[in-house]
């Protein structure tokens, strides 16, 4: 189905979900013109950058996705609308567009994507070390949210909620939100800032 610069299919059957290649950077974010599996990038703290996009729609509501019950880290939470790692060779677009589609089933216009910012973030989850440049999108969406196509192995449930809201469930229940601290905070400002 066709919504404006937006189109909606079905997710192929096989999708690869095995561990990939991924450029590694210094601290600085230059790269060190080496590549690694994500899982060693994750297992020795290796700089590494992925792309996140944030959809919104006119009504000041985010898309957020329900992380699966077999995701290693952060499952059965709420997360990024969509978010993935940057491929060895991708670029950060290539990569929000690419993840847009596999994990939600979305097919977006490289230019209706507004590039935000770049923001370095290190954290440990169990035994991930995890070191990143995030790439932030943001794209408005006012679709019908029920021709979504999700991608089992990565997402459980999506929700549009209004920033209020949003910020209100942060504070009283962050338990079910991936620990993204003020991040979450930004990127609503952001959102209201935009409608």
């Amino acid at each position: 189905m066709k919504y404006g610069h937006y189109l909606l299919e079905r997710i192929p059957s096989e999708i690869d979900i095995m561990d990939e290649s991924i450029d590694i950077y210094s601290e600085n974010n230059e790269s060190l013109n080496i590549i690694k599996l994500r899982s060693e990038a994750h297992r020795r703290g290796l700089w590494h950058r992925t792309a996140h996009v944030w959809i919104y729609n006119r009504k000041a509501e985010i898309l957020l996705q329900l992380r699966s019950d077999s995701k290693s880290i952060f499952p059965n939470m709420w997360d990024v609308s969509s978010a993935g790692h940057i491929g060895a060779g991708e670029i950060p677009v290539e990569s929000a567009i690419r993840e847009l589609y596999e994990e939600i089933g979305l097919k977006a216009a490289i230019e209706e994507l507004k590039f935000y910012k770049i923001k370095k973030q290190s954290s440990i989850y169990r035994n991930f070390l995890d070191n990143e440049f995030n790439y932030i999108y943001f794209l408005k969406f006012d679709g019908d949210l029920a021709n979504f196509k999700l991608q089992k192995e990565e997402v459980t449930d999506l929700k549009f909620c209004h920033s209020k809201e949003l910020k209100n469930e942060i504070n009283n229940i962050p338990e079910s939100f991936v620990p993204h601290g003020q991040y979450w905070f930004e990127i609503i400002k952001e959102v209201e800032n935009h409608i």
